[in-house]
């Protein structure tokens, strides 16, 4: 939701877009009885900030008779040097309460954390990769450099394996996810023939240190899920067109619990000693 209010509409457009499961406004307020003395608030509020700025908004969708779009109660957008964007029902400005202000002041701004917050906003997304897509299939959501159900990963994998010679990710690709997917003692990716039934004609060949040579190779269409979903965690992590701030929904899936712990261990390492701040602010 705060994303789509920092992109400047918020409606089930630009939440699907992020990954978010559609539903009617009701779904999105509490369901919970209020403790005495309170009640619920009629409105959602959210915010974010890092050392710099911060983003604040506040959105409104009637629960008995919803609109296609959420309205803006309230946005305000600060940055070092005081506030961009402020509005508020006092103000008594006449906007349009159905798209943002920040989204269209960002014009203005060249760069800094002011920008960086907002833009890390705005790329938010959720991740759910499916074992389908994983395997090939055609992504619902394609996105660069993946896709919202791991579409794209052969691509993104293959760039990655070009360039990782020459930069920091390459211990995650030939290090970490070796380690995580224990059987492999390689990863590569090779052009196959065009199928009808796959997205790509490329192929992701895992490499089983225990098969013998020349016939040791298991594609993404026949290898365990956990390698797949650990392979994908790798890629996304290794990305650098991956947004600065996401999420993965059941980010365990698929994994026994010690490739869990073993995944879940490295992913921290991964982000929190990136050349560039992922994850947090």
């Amino acid at each position: 939701m705060l994303s789509a209010a920092a992109y400047g509409r918020v409606d089930d457009e630009t939440l699907l877009s992020r990954g978010v499961r559609p539903g009617v406004p009701a779904l999105y307020k509490s369901a919970f009885p209020a403790r005495p003395g309170t009640r619920i608030p009629p409105h959602l509020s959210f915010g974010a900030s890092n050392t710099d700025a911060s983003y604040d908004v506040t959105l409104h969708n009637p629960l008995r008779d919803p609109l296609p779009e959420w309205r803006f109660k309230s946005e305000s957008w600060s940055g070092p040097t005081g506030r961009l964007v402020g509005r508020s029902p006092a103000s008594g400005q006449n906007l349009n309460p159905q798209r943002g202000m920040a989204a269209l002041k960002a014009v203005d701004v060249s760069g800094g954390a002011t920008l960086e917050l907002l833009e890390s906003l705005q790329g938010y997304v959720i991740f759910s990769p499916t074992l389908a897509v994983l395997r090939g299939a055609s992504d619902p959501h394609p996105k660069q450099p993946l896709g919202l159900f791991g579409g794209n990963l052969d691509r993104s994998l293959m760039g990655l394996i070009m360039r990782c010679k020459h930069d920091e990710h390459s211990e995650i690709i030939y290090n970490d996810l070796l380690e995580i997917v224990e059987w492999a003692e390689k990863i590569d990716v090779v052009q196959a023939l065009p199928s009808s039934v796959l997205a790509s004609n490329l192929v992701i060949r895992f490499h089983d240190r225990f098969m013998r040579k020349r016939a040791n190779f298991v594609t993404a269409n026949d290898a365990p899920e956990g390698a797949l979903y650990a392979l994908f965690h790798a890629v996304l992590a290794s990305q650098y067109q991956s947004p600065m701030l996401c999420a993965v929904d059941n980010a365990d899936h698929g994994l026994n619990p010690r490739m869990a712990r073993s995944l879940i261990e490295r992913l921290c390492r991964w982000y929190l000693e990136a050349n560039e701040p992922r994850q947090y602010y």
